[in-house]
């Protein structure tokens, strides 16, 4: 009977800079999931890769004076190096440089021009480099990227454009007919109510102001942009071809389930989906966009200084420490975060407590009170019933959260056995059972059972920890790690003998582990209190341009977040004159709506009024940027509204 086919993919990886551990997590997640459906009996095709074409990476290897090849080569080089030293197993490392994508790409963008989806005009808008987008006045919060936050530029270019709009109506009964296609469902809320419902605009598929991208096969002023270059790799990689795709595609496609970050979730349900309505092809059956791992309470970023890599996690903690913490931390819908001390607390409690301790002091027993023989479990008591029943159990409910992405609930759930079988230690206590000669039976019982339950375990922690789980089975005495092994309580032969009970996790000092990081993380310059911060000002002006603007004083009478953007807020001003003033503002991250209000702050008040997320804005709050990540409102006192400064 022929295996039946699951395709897993992740988002491919860009390939700007080395990625860190928050890059790293959906990997690793892909991986869990992909090992357990290839227990479960499934013909799995993994992949993960990376993209490399775009302006950014142009701009990056002219700052490194190599070519973007070059510079392509060794980033990808890294990125795949972290996936082989997670220990992932995908099937399918794709670059977006490879020979045969590049060919099928060019094919792709034909065949949607000769089908009249792909048209040429012209663009004029805001571009952000780092995101690769472009976005209308509208868009912008505060004139800045509304995605990453970062300066965007005015530009104006030749462009071929991609009728996203002519498919709207049919992505929206899509949807609709597929509940299930974009999960979780507060995913699929947002894809919908904040960029489907409110009207799709066709997208910019190509550019001509770089060179580094794949050449649009019948214009070569122009360079085929990210979306359909990126996003096409799910497919090119299984050989599919407009004109006649292969056997893998046949077998593969479509995809059981794309993951990705949440913050690229809107490309993967609206210009995917769209680009294969547009081509005749099926769509994946599903998306799940996961959530961030955050570095504390922040986003990890090289300017904050609070990067942290894989390799380095991995080489302090081993491979499956790394695994674990990163699986068992991410909730399923929200973000998670990772601290060494955190990492320090889990590693202590969960592997060298709860699992390690299990292990080991089980098969020291075996040894010591039988020579290593596994005994037969034939004096039974009621109990054992719940040991075993808790066993049997963990199976269909581990399966039953995987279906669903609730990997970190799943590895919980494997956990808890361990917490039963070590409660179960302390209900039997075997020491005490070994001093009489008559309970010698019912102490190779108890034994017995926990090393069959100590299986249950490794079994089960293979697609998360499977250098562990092989550990634990060598040490046990047994090769039997099927899932279907576990349908029944007992096979663990008795007769065979244990191995050599060898700590798995020793447990980390926190004070000692922490000072030892520290230690080996790169040295910050402080500045001493002589050194005095260069500050970059603007260009000089006159006394008429300063003449020009009007700053007044404003009393804030309410204040409340604006729907559509999660950075601004919406706040109601006493100008001095008998109208209120409605002025938006980038600054939800550091205040509170109620904490504005009968605030005084400072406003350009004769800015041209700007409409920003449905909101129109008649002035500009003054605020200063204390660091990247700390901006202060200037607040005044004992003036009234209404006051002009001078």
């Amino acid at each position: 009977m022929s295996k039946q086919p699951y395709y897993i993919t992740t988002a491919i990886a860009y390939t700007s800079r080395k990625p860190h551990i928050g890059n790293s997590y959906e990997i690793v997640l892909s991986d869990a999931l992909a090992r357990f459906k290839r227990m479960q009996g499934y013909d799995v095709f993994f992949q993960t890769g990376t993209d490399e074409h775009g302006q950014k990476i142009e701009e990056y290897a002219a700052a490194a004076d190599v070519s973007p090849k070059e510079y392509v080569d060794k980033v990808a080089g890294e990125i795949k190096d972290i996936c082989d030293c997670l220990n992932t197993t995908y099937d399918k490392f794709i670059r977006t440089t490879d020979e045969d994508h590049e060919k099928a790409v060019q094919k792709i963008f034909k065949a949607l021009y000769d089908k009249g989806d792909i048209y040429k005009s012209e663009y004029e808008g805001w571009y952000c480099v780092p995101c690769e987008s472009f976005f209308t006045d509208s868009q912008l919060v505060d004139g800045k990227c509304p995605d990453c936050g970062r300066e965007v530029k005015k530009e104006k270019e030749e462009t071929y454009f991609f009728k996203l709009s002519k498919y709207q109506k049919q992505l929206e009964e899509y949807i609709e007919e597929n509940p299930n296609f974009i999960y979780p469902e507060s995913r699929k809320k947002e894809m919908i109510n904040n960029f489907i419902k409110p009207g799709l605009q066709d997208l910019c598929v190509s550019r001509s102001t770089f060179k580094w991208g794949v050449p649009v096969p019948f214009d070569d002023k122009h360079v085929v942009y990210v979306w359909i270059d990126a996003l096409s790799n799910y497919i090119t990689s299984l050989g599919y071809d407009p004109d006649g795709s292969g056997e893998l595609y046949k077998k593969y496609w479509p995809a059981n389930v794309h993951i990705i970050g949440k913050d690229i979730l809107r490309f993967h349900t609206i210009y995917w989906p769209i680009m294969l309505m547009a081509l005749g092809e099926p769509l994946p059956k599903q998306v799940f966009g996961h959530p961030w791992l955050l570095s504390g309470n922040d986003k990890m970023s090289k300017s904050r200084g609070n990067v942290i890599y894989a390799d380095d996690l991995c080489n302090r903690f081993g491979v499956d420490a790394v695994r674990y913490y990163l699986l068992s931390e991410m909730p399923h819908a929200q973000d998670g975060t990772i601290t060494y001390e955190t990492i320090i607390e889990r590693f202590n409690s969960d592997l060298a407590n709860t699992l390690g301790n299990l292990v080991n002091r089980t098969v020291a027993m075996n040894n010591k009170y039988f020579d290593g023989v596994i005994q037969s479990p034939d004096a039974v008591e009621d109990i054992d019933n719940e040991l075993k029943e808790m066993a049997l159990s963990t199976l269909g409910e581990v399966t039953k959260l995987l279906d669903t992405y609730k990997v970190s609930d799943a590895l919980s759930k494997i956990f808890d056995l361990a917490k039963r079988c070590n409660k179960y230690i302390d209900e039997t206590m075997p020491w005490a059972l070994a001093k009489d000669e008559e309970k010698k039976a019912r102490l190779g019982t108890v034994l017995y059972n926990l090393l069959e339950g100590i299986r249950f375990i490794a079994v089960l922690l293979e697609p998360f920890m499977p250098e562990t789980s092989v550990k634990i089975l060598e040490q046990i005495g047994t090769d039997v790690n099927t899932l279907e092994s576990l349908a029944e309580f007992g096979a663990v032969k008795a007769g065979d003998k244990v191995g050599v009970a060898t700590p798995l996790f020793s447990r980390l000092d926190m004070e000692k582990t922490l000072a030892e990081i520290e230690a080996s993380l790169p040295k910050v310059e402080e500045e001493t209190e002589e050194e005095e911060k260069e500050i970059i000002g603007l260009a000089e002006i006159q006394y008429d341009d300063f003449a020009k603007v009007e700053l007044r004083v404003c009393e804030v009478v309410d204040c409340k977040p604006i729907k559509k953007a999660k950075k601004l807020l919406e706040l109601t001003l006493n100008d001095g004159t008998k109208e209120p003033r409605t002025v938006a503002s980038g600054i939800a991250k550091w205040y509170k709506p109620e904490e504005l209000i009968g605030k005084k702050v400072i406003v350009v008040a004769n800015l041209a009024p700007r409409t920003l997320c449905g909101v129109e804005s008649h002035g500009m709050i003054l605020a200063g940027e204390i660091t990247e990540d700390d901006i202060k409102v200037a607040f005044v006192d004992g003036l009234p509204a209404g006051t002009q400064l001078s």
